[in-house]
């Protein structure tokens, strides 16, 4: 008696459930079906969009890689519409990569400031990839080297010398020779002595560091050396020895008033 019982219970309760989701679809499926679609679609669109990047990613790849082949043949008109034209319409990582070379382009060619413009433009970018604006970074200050005070290549290497950044070892060396143009001798020597152990340092970065190293000795001896002026050797005028005057030879005159012999 017990068991019908229960199974009467679980009957009814089964009715009641299957009477509740029949009113809840009739008065929601409208709302269900809408989210079911708008799930659908939200999937669809994202690997078709998806699809779409992927596409024009290897489309930009293949055209950035005639590009720089063009460079490599020493066509430099070819490879400067090519790169232009991936520069303006590209995806932002190859349109980044594009307007990087064009900016090496106008250095070679003595455009200094239109290369400074355009790593400026990059590195204050911010949807630009985070390597790419370092690097741009770093070539802008590269350009102001030439021209720049201390306090300005300070400020714009400093980020890029500490121990997380992908080129802080050429920041540091900037770092070093920008302190040794201004004088200011121990700063580069703070900047540069690491390196000369430092094993990621490449050899030509060391072996330029040892040279700005023995400017700085050689500038600091000099400055601790004693200002002396060269003067002419004082020369004490000899002891005149005074040799006796000889006296004038006098010849014996012959006599005029002596007496004439006799014969």
């Amino acid at each position: 008696m017990t068991n019908d019982s229960d199974s009467l219970l679980r009957e009814v309760d089964d009715e009641l459930r299957r009477d509740q989701l029949e009113k809840l679809w009739k008065r929601y499926n409208g709302v269900i079906l809408g989210a079911a679609f708008l799930i659908v679609a939200s999937v669809w669109g994202y690997k078709f969009m998806e699809g779409r990047r992927i596409a024009a990613a290897e489309a930009a790849g293949s055209e950035y890689a005639t590009a720089l082949k063009f460079d490599s043949d020493k066509k430099p008109d070819d490879a400067s519409k090519a790169f232009a034209a991936i520069a303006a319409a590209g995806p932002k990582g190859y349109a980044a990569l594009a307007k990087l070379h064009i900016a090496g382009d106008d250095l070679k060619a003595g455009k200094k400031a239109e290369a400074l413009a355009a790593y400026e433009a990059l590195a204050n970018d911010s949807s630009s990839d985070d390597l790419l604006k370092s690097f741009a970074q770093l070539q802008a200050a590269s350009v102001r080297m030439g021209d720049a005070d201390f306090t300005e290549l300070q400020n714009r290497l400093t980020p890029l010398s500490g121990d997380s950044s992908p080129f802080k070892i050429s920041a540091r060396e900037m770092l070093g020779i920008a302190a040794y143009k201004a004088g200011k001798y121990d700063e580069a020597r703070k900047y540069l002595e690491p390196l000369l152990i430092d094993p990621n340092a490449a050899r030509g970065i060391q072996e330029r560091v040892k040279i700005v190293m023995a400017g700085i000795a050689q500038a600091e001896l000099a400055k601790a050396a004693p200002d002396v002026e060269a003067k002419p050797a004082e020369v004490k005028p000899a002891e005149a020895k005074t040799a006796p005057v000889a006296e004038p030879e006098t010849k014996a005159e012959p006599q005029t008033n002596a007496a004439p012999d006799k014969k």
